[in-house]
């Protein structure tokens, strides 16, 4: 059997190589337009930092996983293709600022019904507004030769940071298909992939239309809890309630749970807002106003969040940070990836700019080029510095926030760190991630999220 991923992105990547490392015996190759992106991934710096991923593509590179530029010779080889393209928010025409720009979905599924010359088993990988099956569908039937597809939806469920670990224990599999005997035919192959290691009563089959739901349903979900305890973080400010406290208290209640109950500067990365902004483009296309305003409203206190934390910080420093060097501590939308795609980090180091601060920035992983980018400046611009560690960002800065909740800024030499600040020095914890009694301790006027 031979596989053929389209797309080394994030996801593409590391689920192929988890595969190629289960399955010795399927070939598995990625292929991508970009050239640099695939000499990337041959080299021995890859273009995508997950703990594990480093060991798990060098075991099986060049022996049952390979990365290519030459889409059309892998597409037309492969048994099964998988789509992992970028599918971002529109910024332009119907739907802009909500619904997912399908444009790169669209042109794999000319390339494959273009070069296919035997059947396949095509796999949505990316995440895909309910329904998009039928377009790729249509596309594919217009292949110029006797090819058959069928088309299956297997949305994928990592959490940056902790992907390997997530392909290797996943909490469950979920494959979509027609419910024909072809297509539980293509549900049962991909099925018995994935039965290699993950037990079988965690791979879940539906329809396609269903499974294509369920992804933007889990992360709207997960997003709507993230905003629905930073809504309460501003309320326990007003209070003098603390947010941890509360979110404990909750998160006892079994009909509740811990997880995703931690209050900070608020959510990012490629899937959260992109997929909650789909739902609601959605919602508001089938007529369905209310439901879209309900969902809106977990985006809107995201936002909220981001700019109430600049606020503070603003206010905290005499009503102007003009001038001022604010140091920033991570940059990366959480901690164990580089992925820098709707961090927070990117929203308040623009609104700090507009204030005419000063920014300095560290992160262990992102670099200054990717930065610039993601602000949307040069890498000249004379408000903007990176650093190569914390304690020189922070060097005669009036404040520091933490951004990213890297482990190493809960062990940072803080007494040293307050000695070559500005006083008073004023340090704001994006992700409520330190001591702040022992801060204060210090010397430092401290500030956290959802805490007095």
């Amino acid at each position: 059997m031979k596989i053929c991923c389209i797309g080394a992105g994030y996801v593409g990547g590391p689920t192929m190589a988890m595969i190629a490392h289960k399955c010795p015996d399927i070939q598995i190759t990625v292929v991508d337009i970009n050239p640099d992106r695939i000499a990337a991934w041959n080299s021995d710096n890859l273009p995508i930092y997950e703990l594990g991923l480093d060991e798990l593509v060098f075991e099986c590179r060049d022996r049952n996983l390979f990365f290519s530029t030459d889409v059309d010779k892998h597409v037309d080889e492969a048994d099964i293709i998988f789509i992992s393209v970028n599918t971002p928010t529109k910024t332009y025409g119907t739907g802009a600022g909500k619904a997912s720009d399908l444009k790169y979905i669209e042109l794999c599924a000319r390339k494959i019904a273009e070069v296919s010359t035997t059947n396949k088993i095509v796999v949505e990988k990316s995440t895909l507004p309910v329904r998009t099956a039928s377009t790729i569908k249509t596309i594919l039937e217009n292949c110029p030769t006797d090819a058959k597809f069928q088309v299956l939806s297997n949305p994928e469920f990592l959490a940056e940071g902790t992907a390997v670990e997530d392909l290797q224990n996943p909490d469950r599999v979920l494959i979509g298909g027609d419910q024909t005997p072809e297509g539980l035919a293509a549900i049962q192959t991909l099925f018995d992939i994935y039965a290699r290691w993950v037990p079988e009563e965690k791979i879940l089959t539906t329809n396609v239309w269903s499974s294509e739901l369920s992804k933007l349903t889990a992360n709207a979900f997960l997003a709507q809890r993230i905003s629905s305890i930073n809504a309460i973080s501003a309320l326990c400010e007003a209070t003098e309630a603390n947010v941890d406290e509360v979110a404990r208290a909750v998160g006892t209640d079994s009909r509740i749970g811990p997880k995703f109950l931690k209050s900070s500067v608020g959510f990012g990365g490629s899937c959260f807002q992109k997929d909650v902004l789909n739902l609601v483009y959605l919602c508001e296309h089938y007529g369905l106003t209310e439901v879209a305003e309900y969902w809106e409203q977990v985006i809107k206190i995201n936002d909220y969040q981001r700019k109430r934390f600049v606020k503070r910080i603003v206010t905290t420093l005499f009503n102007t940070v003009a001038g001022k060097r604010i140091a920033l501590l991570g940059f990366a939308f959480k901690k164990d990836t580089n992925d820098t795609r709707e961090s927070a980090a990117i929203y308040i180091c623009r609104d700090l700019l507009d204030e005419q601060a000063e920014v300095h920035i560290y992160d262990p992983k992102v670099s200054h080029q990717q930065i610039c980018v993601d602000i949307g400046i040069p890498e000249d611009h004379p408000g903007v510095h990176t650093h190569s560690s914390a304690e020189e960002a922070c060097d005669s800065a009036h404040a520091v926030a933490i951004l990213t909740e890297w482990d190493e800024f809960t062990k940072l030499d803080y007494q040293a760190i307050f000695d070559k600040m500005l006083k008073p020095a004023f340090l704001f914890d994006g992700r409520n991630i330190l001591d702040l009694g022992a801060l204060r301790k210090i010397g430092f006027e401290t500030h956290a999220v959802g805490k007095v």
